[in-house]
């Protein structure tokens, strides 16, 4: 199912390849440290689909607000994802759980889950590298934000 999500992702994003690459390098990083963190297959599936459309709110914000501030696409995520995901007949529950993490991916402070956890996490890994941060950046980020040893990992390994 998560590869007909990642074929409507790229469908939706048409030739913005910088979104597309975005998005498929965010859910790489989610599936890798979902499945060393040994999340259960729900939980799996919950980051994986939310990786895949975290962003999916971008486009539309850039068309009605002029941004792609986060507080837009968290505003209008949802909806979009919803559209799209209707056609796979996703439980409620687990709708309900992308769609949140997709509506809050911004909102550091609404994490509640290991599932929304490592969707930053993994924002982040890939954020810190296309933005150039500097290493006091990413220093900060490391430790206001990562909370999984896989995660953890991963920004030592790849940034320090």
């Amino acid at each position: 199912m998560v590869d007909k999500i990642i074929e409507s992702m790229i469908d939706y994003f048409g030739n913005d390849v910088r979104r597309i690459n975005h998005a498929l390098k965010v859910y790489s990083f989610a599936r890798c440290i979902g499945k060393l963190e040994k999340l259960d297959r729900d939980k799996q599936t919950i980051l994986e689909i939310s990786a895949v459309l975290h962003d999916i709110g971008i486009k539309i914000s850039e068309e009605k607000y002029n941004s792609s501030s986060g507080k837009y696409q968290e505003l209008e995520g949802p909806g979009i994802a919803r559209h799209i995901l209707e056609k796979f007949h996703i439980n409620d529950d687990k709708l309900n759980r992308i769609l949140y993490i997709i509506g809050n991916h911004h909102s550091y402070s609404k994490i509640d889950g290991i599932d929304f956890q490592i969707l930053v996490e993994s924002d982040f890994l890939v954020n810190i590298f296309e933005d150039c941060l500097d290493k006091n950046s990413i220093e900060s980020i490391k430790i206001k934000y990562f909370k999984t040893n896989a995660g953890i990992k991963y920004i030592n390994t790849m940034y320090e």
